[in-house]
């Protein structure tokens, strides 16, 4: 499963990018907010990755921002909801709108997204409302602020079955007493907060 992609920006298009990393050429479907932060070609950048497989495709959606990322799985759970169509209502609204659209059951809003009619935003205010967190600055401060042996460490915490939102709680604290920390030493603190 690729989870995060770091290499050479190949080529990109609104909704698409290449990226070189060891030889191999990745191509990713992206948003439109993510293309717009792309640098020129040539230039490394880093991307999160959503794996999507199915029996005759392997495919790759690449974000710059893990909210985004986040929110764009969400929405993929929800039914009638694709990964291209998931990728369409990225590219319709920023991603802190869209949370409070949903959460504040603003349909008008939601409905204004092309490909999105009546029924496809209330089944998104339904099954979403209650899984998307409050957009705070506060949480989007600390997510931003992150190393990236912390953003491991809370990838990793998630893969074993950890909620995100205890996960960051448990890293803050631990990584409180002193940033610096490798990998193995966060992760092994996180692991013992976590089974106290």
């Amino acid at each position: 499963m690729i989870a995060h992609l770091r290499g050479k920006l190949l080529a990109k298009h609104p909704n698409q990018v290449v990226i070189e990393t060891a030889g191999v050429g990745y191509e990713a479907t992206i948003s439109i907010p993510t293309f717009s932060e792309l640098p020129e070609c040539g230039v490394e950048i880093a991307l999160h990755i959503h794996t999507h497989v199915r029996e005759d495709l392997i495919a790759l959606y690449g974000f710059i921002h893990p909210a985004e990322k986040r929110l764009f799985e969400k929405l993929i759970t929800v039914s009638g909801i694709g990964p291209k169509l998931a990728i369409t209502i990225l590219s319709g609204m920023p991603t802190e709108e869209m949370t409070r659209a949903i959460r504040g059951n603003d349909l008008g809003r939601l409905t204004k997204i092309p490909g999105i009619g009546k029924k496809t935003a209330e089944r998104m205010v339904l099954e979403l409302r209650d899984k998307l967190p409050e957009p705070a600055a506060a949480s989007v401060a600390a997510i931003a602020t992150m190393s990236s042996a912390e953003e491991d460490v809370l990838s990793a915490l998630v893969n074993l079955g950890y909620q995100r939102t205890v996960a960051e709680k448990v890293l803050s604290n631990v990584t409180r007493s002193g940033s610096g920390k490798s990998f193995d030493a966060i992760f092994r603190d996180a692991l013992a907060t976590l089974s106290k």
